[in-house]
């Protein structure tokens, strides 16, 4: 029988969604790390930065260990909507990601000193009071989720797809085998809805 450790499985799966969104700025320019991609500006800096808040809160100040470097206004609630979501100008990206990779290194002195049932308080909602173990699971839910994102912007930008470098979750192709998938893949949307 194997035995196993579900903190140990929670962390695999959290830093696997945290070297998602790292691999997904490799190789871009500032702009192309910035640009708004979408109707609502998504933009991968962006999704790095939002991501650095919600895991500096949820496993730093909700459990009385709070990240010791000044709380950004965005992740108190007190800047403009949507401000962990983009980049300004004077923001680098060796300052987002630094502060990130130090996030990391907070959260799992967090991880590693409290038991999965321990107890935190959120600072919001209506279920303030949550375990260890519930937050890891909104944690690796929430940065997949953004690693999702990153993965369509990334597209967007230069066509790379993928979970990792090596893209062997990826179907294999060359740009002409991707064109005529994609054509298959309109033709029957387009059948699908009545239009040919």
């Amino acid at each position: 029988m194997t035995v196993t450790d579900p903190k140990h499985d929670l962390r695999i799966y959290l830093q696997d969604a945290r070297d998602v969104l790292l691999w997904k700025l490799e190789g871009l320019s500032e702009y192309d790390l910035r640009r708004p991609l979408t109707p609502t500006g998504t933009n991968l800096l962006g999704l790095v930065k939002h991501v650095t808040g919600a895991e500096a809160l949820y496993l730093g100040e909700t459990f009385e260990r709070p990240f010791p470097e000044p709380t950004p206004l965005w992740i108190l609630g007190q800047a403009e909507p949507n401000a962990d979501l983009w980049a300004r100008a004077d923001e680098s990206q060796d300052d987002i990601v630094g502060r990130y990779r130090r996030v990391w290194a907070h959260s799992d002195a967090t991880i590693d000193a409290l038991p999965l049932d321990a107890t935190g308080r959120l600072p919001f909602g209506d279920r303030p009071e949550q375990t260890l173990h519930r937050v890891l699971v909104h944690l690796i839910a929430e940065t997949h989720r953004h690693a999702g994102h990153a993965d369509l912007v990334r597209e967007l930008v230069d066509g790379t797809t993928g979970q990792r470098p090596d893209g062997i979750n990826t179907a294999p192709g060359d740009a002409d085998w991707w064109k005529t998938h994609h054509a298959r893949v309109e033709q029957a949307a387009r059948e699908a809805a009545g239009l040919e």
